[in-house]
């Protein structure tokens, strides 16, 4: 997937707006204000994971994520084999109603992720399945 933006770019200048200093102290709020003034180039799959997860800047981490995941669907942040895919298959529904073109991407990650899930384990295998299974019937609505 091609993507129109400038990765050394930060989202802060993307979208131009600075969130300024977080008025909410948790490690969440200062960690995703902290990734919002990092080049997109220098993000991790553990800082998309924590984006995306928050809804946050969709637009632009989206496409990184399925970059990641076409490359390996069960990439591995720091939490579990599937951790990013998980997250990007909780964007709302809306998001990829208007963005049908990645919601074609990520069906065909998901397929080949099922092919993938031999070459796991036990507790691994069976949350991938059940992620699996979840998106499945949310992308084919």
């Amino acid at each position: 997937m091609k993507t129109s933006f400038d990765r050394q770019k930060t989202l802060q200048e993307l979208e131009s707006e600075d969130w300024g200093e977080p008025d909410y102290h948790t490690h969440l709020v200062q960690t995703c204000h902290k990734l919002r003034r990092v080049p997109l180039a220098d993000f991790t799959v553990g800082d998309l994971r924590i984006m995306i997860g928050q809804n946050i800047s969709l637009l632009f981490l989206i496409p990184l994520a399925l970059e990641k995941l076409e490359k390996a669907p069960l990439v591995e942040s720091n939490c579990y084999p599937g951790d990013l895919l998980k997250v990007v298959l909780d964007v709302p529904e809306t998001f990829w109603n208007v963005h049908t073109d990645m919601r074609e991407l990520i069906r065909e990650i998901v397929l080949r992720s099922k092919e993938l899930l031999e070459s796991l384990e036990g507790t691994d295998a069976h949350l991938i399945r059940e992620i699996l299974a979840e998106a499945h019937n949310s992308l084919h609505k």
